[in-house]
C-alpha cells in the first residue's frame, strides 16, 4: 500500500466559509482521502486555518476585536463547519501555534544560510491615510500589461501577469481608497530566479498533471521568475527571526505554505510520535497531493517547490489537482457582492450529503461551473429517486414480506458484476481526480439496481416463484451493501445509514461486488434516505444568500408615450461572440435582427456570461441607438439587461419569438 500526504489550502480565519470554498479544495480532497483509506493506504490529511496577514487585521478592525480574538472566533466556526460537512481531516491546525511559528522561522533561517534569501532596500507604497505600508493584495490599479482596472499589487487575474505594486497604473489603497506614496523600507527576498531552470524542468516532468495547472505555470515561467519579498511591515504575523528585522513579519504566503508541515508535525506530536511526521514529508515514496483553487497554483507549484527544494530533504508535490471556480447563478462567489452561500446557513436547513453530491457532479475540474438552486434541487431529487428509492424499496420489501431478515438464495452473478464493475470504474476515476464522472458512475450502479428490481417484479414472484423472489431480494440487499461502499467517499452520512439498515460496518473498497450479507441476518428499520424538494424550497435561504437590497431609487421624470415609442426594441439572435482585447468586461457580438446582414454590438457582460451561454440565444436589442465606438470597435445597438442585487442578467424574449420581432 502507498503512503499519501494530502492537504487542502489553508482557509483564512477572517470569516466563515462558503460553498465555493467547499467545492474547490475540500470536498474533492475528502472524497480522495476517504477512497484511499477504504483501500488500506497510509494517509495523512492535514489542514488548518491561515491566521496571519492584513486580511485578519482588517477584519479585526471592522469587528472591534484584536487579531487574536478574531482568529480564535473564526477558527472555531470553520472547524465546526468542516466537521458537519464530513470533511475528514487527520489534523486541522492553525498558523498561530508556537509549533508553526518556530518551524516557519527555522525554514527562513535555513534558506537564508544557504543564500536563497537576501535583504534589499526597496521602494514600497505607503498609505498616509491608513499609516501603513501596503501589502501587495491591498493595492489596486490598472494592469500595465492588459489594461484591466481590477489588477492587484501581486497579480492581474484578467491576464495572469505577476505584477509588482510599483508597476500598477494609478494605484489605490484597497483599504481606504487613498493614493499611496512611495517610501523606502528594508525587506528580505526569496531569490526565485535561482530556481527558474530547475522548476521548469521539474514541471515539464509532471506529464500527468492537469493541463490548466501546467499551462498556468508555464505562463509564469515564460515571463521569468524574479526575486520576491517574503517579509512585511506588519505587527501581526510570524516575526522575522533576525535582530535587525524588528517590527517585520514573514509574508503570509511564505509561512502559510509551511502550515501543512507544521500541522502534520502537530498531529504526530499529539499522538506521542514527535518524529512520526518525517516519512510523510521526507520519504521519496510518499505521494504529496495539494488540493487547491486555481488562484493558488503559483504558490503551490512554484513558490512551495522552490522553498522545499531550496532547504533540501523534503519531498515535492506528486500532484496538484487544482480546480477552477464555482460560480453562483452566473457570478463569482463573493462576500462583498452578497453572492456567497455560507456553509453554516446551508447546514442550518439541509443535510450535508445532498450538497456533497450536487457539488461533486458539478465540480469545476477543468472550467468554471455554475451553481444554481434548481441544479441542487435536481441532484437532491435524483438521490431520492435513484439511490434512496432502491435502498428503501429493497429493505422495506424484505422487512414487510420476508420476515425482516436477509433471505436465502445466492444472488445472480450479473447483479454482483454490476457492483464490481461500477466500483472499479468509480475507483479509477477518483484516482485520476475526475470526481465529477466518478459521482455519476456511482449513481449509475444504483440505476442498474432499480432496473433489476423493476424487471424481476418481486411483488409478483413472491407468489409465483417464492424461491426466485428470495434470491432476487438477497441480491438486491447485497447490491445495497455494495452501494454503501461505492457512495462512502461521496455520501459518508448516507453510507452509515445504509449500513445501519443492513447491519454492515465500515466497508473496504474491495467489498463492493461481494456477497457480504449472511442469510437469516436481521435487518434494521427501513429509512427514507433523502427528502424530495419542491420548487421554491430555497426561500428559507434567501436572507443569507442574497445581497440585501438597497433603498429603492427615486423615480425619474415621467416620459411621454410618444417619446417612449421612439425607442425601437427588437428580438435578436446571437450568432458570434468574441472577447474585446484589453477590455475585461466587453464582448463583441454579431446579432441577427432579421435584417439580412447581422448587426455588430459591443456589450459589457463578459464578467457575467460565458460565450456558450450566449451563442444561438435570443436577446432584446435597442436597434435605433446612435452608433458608439468602444475600445475602437463600433457598436450599433445595445442589449437590454437588468442590474440589481442578483447581478447583471440579460432580458430574454418569450419562447416563440423570432429575430426581428418588434417589442412593444
Amino acid at each position: 500500500m502507498a503512503r499519501y500526504m494530502v492537504t487542502s489550502a489553508l482557509p483564512y480565519a477572517n470569516g466563515p466559509l462558503h460553498l465555493g470554498h467547499l467545492a474547490g479544495a475540500y470536498l474533492p480532497a475528502d472524497i480522495f482521502v476517504r477512497y484511499l483509506r477504504m483501500n488500506g493506504h497510509d494517509v495523512v490529511y492535514a489542514c488548518g486555518t491561515d491566521e496571519h496577514g492584513v486580511p485578519i487585521t482588517i477584519t479585526a478592525e471592522k469587528l472591534g476585536l484584536t487579531p487574536r480574538e478574531t482568529v480564535d472566533r473564526f477558527h472555531g466556526v470553520i472547524r465546526q463547519d468542516f466537521n458537519d460537512f464530513g470533511i475528514s481531516f487527520s489534523n486541522f491546525s492553525r498558523t498561530t501555534t508556537d509549533e508553526h511559528r518556530a518551524f516557519a522561522q527555522s525554514v527562513f533561517l535555513e534558506l537564508l544560510s544557504l543564500g536563497h534569501i537576501g535583504p534589499r532596500t526597496i521602494s514600497q507604497l505607503y498609505c498616509p491615510s491608513c499609516a501603513r505600508f501596503l501589502p501587495d493584495r491591498y493595492i489596486g490599479g490598472t494592469c500595465p500589461k492588459c489594461g484591466c482596472t481590477g489588477a492587484r499589487g501581486d497579480q492581474c487575474e484578467a491576464c495572469g501577469t505577476w505584477t509588482e505594486p510599483l508597476e500598477l497604473i494609478e494605484p489605490k489603497c484597497s483599504i481606504c481608497g487613498a493614493t499611496p506614496v512611495v517610501r523606502e523600507t528594508r525587506h528580505w527576498f526569496l531569490l526565485l530566479e535561482r530556481f527558474q531552470e530547475w522548476i521548469t524542468g521539474w514541471l515539464e516532468s509532471r506529464q500527468d498533471w492537469k493541463d490548466n495547472v501546467l499551462n498556468y505555470c508555464r505562463g509564469w515561467l515564460k515571463d521569468g521568475l524574479r526575486e520576491r519579498a517574503i517579509t512585511r511591515d506588519l505587527d501581526w504575523g510570524v516575526p522575522v527571526p533576525l535582530p535587525e528585522a524588528s517590527g517585520k513579519v514573514l509574508y503570509v504566503w511564505f509561512e502559510a505554505l509551511l502550515g501543512y508541515i507544521s500541522s502534520t508535525r502537530e498531529y504526530f506530536r499529539l499522538k506521542g510520535e514527535p518524529d512520526g511526521w518525517e516519512p510523510y514529508w521526507k520519504d521519496p515514496d510518499t505521494r504529496l497531493v495539494h488540493f487547491i483553487g486555481k488562484d493558488n497554483i503559483v504558490f503551490h507549484c512554484i513558490i512551495e517547490p522552490a522553498i522545499l527544494h531550496g532547504t533540501g530533504g523534503f519531498i515535492l508535490p506528486w500532484n496538484v489537482p487544482a480546480n477552477e471556480f464555482l460560480n453562483i447563478q452566473g457570478q463569482k462567489f463573493s462576500t462583498s457582492r452578497g453572492t456567497a452561500i455560507w456553509m453554516r446557513d446551508y447546514l442550518n436547513h439541509f443535510p450535508a450529503d445532498p450538497m456533497r453530491y450536487a457539488l461533486a457532479v458539478n465540480a469545476p475540474e477543468t472550467r468554471d461551473t455554475d451553481f444554481t438552486w434548481d441544479e441542487f434541487r435536481s441532484r437532491n431529487n435524483e438521490l431520492a429517486d435513484v439511490l434512496g428509492n432502491f435502498v428503501n424499496r429493497t429493505v422495506r420489501f424484505a422487512c414487510s414480506k420476508l420476515g425482516g431478515v436477509v433471505p436465502e438464495g445466492e444472488p445472480l452473478p450479473e447483479l454482483m458484476d454490476i457492483a464490481s464493475r461500477g466500483a472499479t470504474q468509480v475507483g479509477e476515476l477518483i484516482e485520476k481526480f475526475r470526481f465529477k464522472l466518478a459521482a455519476s458512475a456511482a449513481m449509475e450502479v444504483a440505476r442498474e439496481g432499480n432496473r433489476f428490481f423493476d424487471t424481476r417484479q418481486p411483488w409478483k414472484t413472491l407468489k409465483t416463484d417464492p424461491e426466485g423472489c428470495r434470491r432476487d431480494i438477497a441480491g438486491c440487499l447485497n447490491l445495497c451493501a455494495s452501494l454503501q461502499t461505492i457512495f462512502s467517499p461521496f455520501l459518508p452520512g448516507t453510507s452509515e445509514k445504509i449500513g445501519a439498515m443492513l447491519g454492515t460496518g465500515h466497508p473496504k473498497w474491495s467489498d463492493a461486488g461481494k456477497t457480504l450479507l449472511k442469510p437469516g441476518a436481521p435487518l434494521g428499520t427501513p429509512e427514507i434516505l433523502f427528502t424530495k424538494l419542491d420548487e421554491g424550497f430555497q426561500k428559507v435561504m434567501e436572507p443569507s444568500t442574497e445581497k440585501q437590497p438597497e433603498a429603492a431609487p427615486e423615480p425619474g421624470p415621467l416620459v411621454d408615450f410618444n417619446d417612449f415609442m421612439k425607442v425601437e426594441l427588437r428580438v435578436g439572435e446571437v450568432l458570434e461572440v468574441s472577447p474585446v482585447k484589453g477590455a475585461d468586461k466587453l464582448y463583441k457580438l454579431m446579432v441577427n435582427l432579421g435584417e439580412g446582414e447581422p448587426r455588430q454590438v459591443v456589450a459589457g457582460i463578459r464578467l457575467h456570461y460565458e460565450p456558450d451561454e450566449l451563442l444561438n440565444t435570443l436577446v432584446v436589442v435597442v436597434a435605433n441607438l446612435k452608433p458608439a465606438v468602444l475600445r475602437g470597435i463600433e457598436s450599433r445597438g445595445m442589449l437590454l439587461a437588468s442590474d440589481g442585487p442578483g447581478g447583471v442578467r440579460l432580458v430574454r424574449p418569450s419562447q416563440g419569438a423570432i429575430p426581428g420581432d418588434r417589442i412593444r
